[in-house]
């Protein structure tokens, strides 16, 4: 009968993934090599490919499993009763909040999948796209009666590209943290640099802070 894993078994994945991320953001996936993987994560080589028999299992691993949590939120507000306004303020929140804690496997998202094969890049590929078709619906919704369905996803594109590059300019223990900066960037989408409001230090979270802007 074949052993069962340890209770460990995936605390250990995620620790080796976070560890692949963070070099794969930092020195880039054709520079970093298995060794330095298993050095990181302070593993012999034989035990690193007990549970990835290799360097493009892991990028694959890294990049389905964030943008896989991305599709989910997408379809987790699609799928709850808000307004149009509330909803795409809720996807940008979510969004900025699942980056602030994923921002070595963004990075390795937007910059390695290019390097998987052409079946592993289409299925990843394919979740983005969801993701994107998801927040070009939200705003869509808010564009009645305009010629929304040629613009929705130029205007979402521009969106993600407020979100994607926070993250290159934004201090660590800085004023503005990711809490405080989603409702500026969902201000300034809806309503113009006229409509952005310093946000209330009190709101801890993006969602907390998603909240708050619903009520005003």
């Amino acid at each position: 009968m074949p052993r069962g894993r340890s209770a460990t078994y995936d605390d250990q994945r995620e620790l080796i993934l976070a560890q692949a991320a963070q070099l794969f953001a930092r020195r880039g996936y054709p520079a970093t090599s298995m060794n330095q993987v298993a050095e990181a994560c302070n593993l012999s080589k034989a035990t690193l490919y007990h549970y990835y028999k290799d360097k493009s299992s892991l990028l694959i691993s890294i990049a389905e499993t964030h943008v896989s949590k991305l599709a989910a939120l997408v379809a987790e507000e699609e799928a709850n009763p808000h307004t149009d306004e509330e909803r795409l303020r809720r996807f940008i929140y979510r969004i900025v909040e699942e980056y602030a804690g994923a921002q070595d496997a963004h990075r390795v998202l937007t910059d390695d999948v290019r390097f998987l094969e052409a079946e592993d890049r289409e299925r990843v590929l394919d979740q983005e796209r969801a993701v994107v078709a998801g927040f070009a619906r939200a705003v869509s919704a808010l564009r009645p009666g305009a010629p929304s369905d040629e613009l929705a996803k130029p205007l979402t594109m521009l969106l993600f590209g407020m979100i994607n590059w926070m993250f290159t300019w934004m201090k660590p223990g800085g004023r503005l943290d990711h809490a405080a900066i989603a409702p500026i960037v969902a201000d300034l989408f809806l309503g113009g640099v006229g409509a952005v409001k310093l946000p209330d230090t009190a709101a801890t979270t993006p969602v907390a802070a998603a909240d708050q802007a619903v009520a005003r």
